[in-house]
């Protein structure tokens, strides 16, 4: 009985990890913002596209044999499934793209120190370059 309890209590762990929300309420955006761009380009590019080519996407079908019962392969669907696709995939790096550019403006990129000029003379104290071998106020030999 106790091993039940401690995997609901490691299930419960891992579901209320951040993450794991975040990429619940991420799909659940995910799937309203899909129903935009589907209407976007159903509602608003196909008709304009027909304007322009003359051809309703979701009209195109072939017919595989003859009867009533013979297949159809409606690849209108598929163009427009693809168009749909295409203009979500768009959309979604133009977001990225405006966000990424917002964080940067607003993100402070601190400089990379600058290697040190000078140190320390283990032996008089006093100020020296880094890549001398003999410290010029106590005339010392440095190590290297």
């Amino acid at each position: 009985m106790n091993k039940g309890k401690g995997f609901l209590n490691e299930f419960k762990k891992f579901i209320m990890r951040g993450n794991v929300i975040d990429m619940a309420v991420g799909v659940i955006v995910g799937g309203a913002f899909t129903s935009i761009v589907t209407s976007l380009n159903q509602d608003i590019l196909t008709p304009i596209l027909g304007i322009f080519g003359g051809t309703d996407f979701s009209n195109l079908m072939v017919k595989l044999g003859s009867g009533d019962a013979a297949p159809v392969l409606t690849y209108g669907n598929f163009i427009t499934a693809v168009i749909n696709f295409l203009i979500t995939a768009f959309v979604i790096f133009c977001l990225v793209k405006a966000i990424n550019t917002v964080s940067d403006k607003f993100s402070h990129k601190e400089e990379p120190a600058a290697a040190p000029t000078t140190k320390t003379c283990p032996y008089c104290k006093s100020e020296i370059a880094v890549d001398a071998t003999r410290c010029p106020h106590c005339t010392s030999q440095l190590e290297a």
